[in-house]
């Protein structure tokens, strides 16, 4: 099984997610465990941490790696847009923190079977739970060139997106597409080498956001968070594009405002109770040190929030 990755900015997820030493905390994306075993470590041995994880490997993987912790580390194959009904199973009605860290871990890179990466062979796939239906082989022979073109766009904002949608469809006409390098291929015909690692990067993106349904789930998990954060709990979330970082930015100031605007001078605007006060006014970026020992933290941004009074 391939490595899962450091975690990123885990001094500064311990500063802005722990109020409470004794708290019961949740990890949304809990991967290799790394950020979850940063969390136990600063607990006291009343505080325990509930991780979420749809993709098996990495619940095995952090099984092993947070065995020390005994009970206080539950894991829960689930996808973070459960977490309210997740909670309410194992009698948990609130919660002192939630962390997401968005995005894909280096092991679902680097695993040729996962199918996530352009830059190996390997057959198409992209699921983190592999127990599902879609995968990226489906919506690359099976959708139509309109929206393959609308996927391509929408989640990867790629310029190219007709060509490319264009493309796939004629050549998957004369033999199905596969795997990875048959949509390199592709991307490369139309984009040529000069921006071609930048066209993938994009079009990669696209089909795992497509096929996981990754925004639609978060601005879910988002708001399933916000009933089981006890007042004074926070919630922090990394993210590694802007699709993702527009969705929490926006979830938070909707929830941090205090007043609706009317839309007319002559009607004053409506007074809000808020849920949450934003606690990073802009996102924070890794140190240099950082990313010159993790590239992937380059593109990580984490935002904070607290919850200011009860949600029901």
């Amino acid at each position: 099984m391939a490595s899962f990755h450091t975690p990123v900015l885990r001094e500064e997820v311990l500063a802005w997610l722990i109020t409470s030493t004794a708290g019961v905390y949740v990890d949304a994306t809990l991967g290799g465990g790394g950020h979850a075993e940063s969390i136990l470590q600063r607990l006291d041995p009343t505080g325990m941490l509930i991780g979420f994880d749809a993709d098996p490997d990495a619940l095995q993987f952090a099984a092993n790696r947070l065995s020390e912790f005994g009970g206080r580390a539950q894991l829960v194959h689930n996808n973070f847009r459960n977490i309210a009904s997740s909670l309410a199973q194992r009698e948990i009605q609130r919660v002192n923190g939630i962390l997401f860290d968005l995005g894909v871990s280096s092991h679902q890179f680097d695993e040729p079977t996962r199918g996530f990466s352009f830059r190996s062979d390997d057959l198409l796939d992209m699921r983190m739970d592999r127990s599902q239906a879609l995968d990226a082989r489906t919506v690359v022979n099976e959708y139509d060139e309109r929206d393959l073109s609308d996927v391509f766009w929408k989640y990867g904002e790629e310029r190219a997106s007709r060509s490319i949608a264009r493309l796939l469809v004629k050549r998957r006409a004369e033999s199905r597409i596969e795997t990875t390098g048959d949509v390199a291929s592709i991307v490369r015909t139309v984009v040529g080498d000069r921006f071609l690692v930048k066209s993938l990067a994009r079009i990669f993106q696209a089909l795992r956001i497509e096929v996981n349904n990754e925004l639609e789930n978060l601005e879910i998990a988002l708001r399933e968070a916000l009933p089981v954060l006890d007042a004074g709990g926070r919630i922090v979330v990394i993210s590694y594009h802007s699709l993702e970082d527009r969705i929490v930015k926006d979830f938070f100031k909707h929830e941090a405002a205090l007043f609706q605007p009317s839309g007319n001078k002559l009607v004053p605007d409506t007074k809000l109770d808020p849920t949450l006060r934003i606690l990073t006014k802009k996102p924070i970026g890794a140190s240099e040190v950082e990313t010159r020992s993790n590239s992937r933290a380059r593109s990580a941004k984490l935002r904070a929030a607290e919850r200011i009074r009860s949600v029901t």
